[in-house]
């Protein structure tokens, strides 16, 4: 263990940054891989103060702040960032003040719809934005390493991931290669809303938004205990591909 790790818990993005050349190996693999104890996550080494401090906000300020950013992309007034002054204050690490599992349709873009810059948002990307363990891992490690204190699970309109799995599971239709991996792990949320009134893919989109919050705050012990001391913050909503909008829904 080196000399500059203390026992100090992992309160602030500061603290939390990086974990690494414990043991000789990336703490932050062990924590990913799950073999990392307590004890020595919380001896995790200090570092420098974190490269954005604005971003060390708590998880209401950092919800505020992002549909703030929101607002201004679908009012056309987005902010003009200074990617290269962001590029090089980012150079000795991160401290995003949002993580968000999102889908990876190319039509919506988190850094652009909620007007953030390089170093503030965590993004976790997947067809269906619906949470895998690899996603899991990731964003353990945005919590707990980097001090994020918000995640946001952003499904949205149209997808075409819900609707292949629609597809599967009232037509049986069987996809080539990967494809019904995606359909399988969205089964479930679209045959909970299959007799819902309205309409089916957006009721599946929803539903699956508010099944992948529910997972995320009850699959993790770090999460939990990240919620349930009032650090962490998950929330879910669907992007209006017509207008940008998103809307909160849990």
């Amino acid at each position: 263990m080196c000399e500059s790790c203390d026992s100090e818990p992992l309160q602030n993005a500061g603290g939390r940054r990086k974990f690494l050349k414990i043991a000789g190996l990336g703490a932050g693999a062990l924590l990913l891989a799950g073999t990392l104890p307590n004890q020595l996550l919380l001896a995790a080494e200090k570092t420098a103060p974190p490269p954005k401090p604005q971003n060390s906000i708590n998880p209401d300020m950092a919800l505020k702040r992002l549909m703030e950013g929101n607002e201004r992309y679908v009012s056309g007034t987005s902010e003009t960032h200074d990617f290269k002054a962001e590029r090089e204050a980012l150079v000795t690490g991160q401290n995003p003040f949002v993580s968000v599992l999102s889908c990876s349709d190319s039509r919506i873009a988190p850094e652009y719809a909620f007007d953030t810059a390089r170093g503030d948002l965590f993004a976790i990307r997947v067809a269906g934005n619906f949470v895998t363990d690899e996603g899991l891992a990731s964003l353990e490690y945005a919590v707990a390493v980097l001090g994020s204190p918000l995640i946001l699970v952003l499904g949205h309109e149209d997808c075409g991931a819900i609707n292949a799995g629609i597809k599967a599971v009232k037509d049986h239709t069987v996809f080539p290669g990967h494809i019904p991996k995606l359909t399988e792990a969205l089964k479930g949320s679209i045959e909970a809303v299959l007799k819902e009134p309205g309409s089916l893919p957006a009721n599946a989109v929803a539903q699956n938004v508010k099944d992948s919050v529910k997972r995320l705050k009850n699959a993790s012990p770090l999460l939990t205990d990240a919620l349930s001391k009032g650090t962490l913050k998950v929330v879910g909503g669907v992007y209006r591909l017509a207008t940008g909008k998103v809307d909160l829904i849990v």
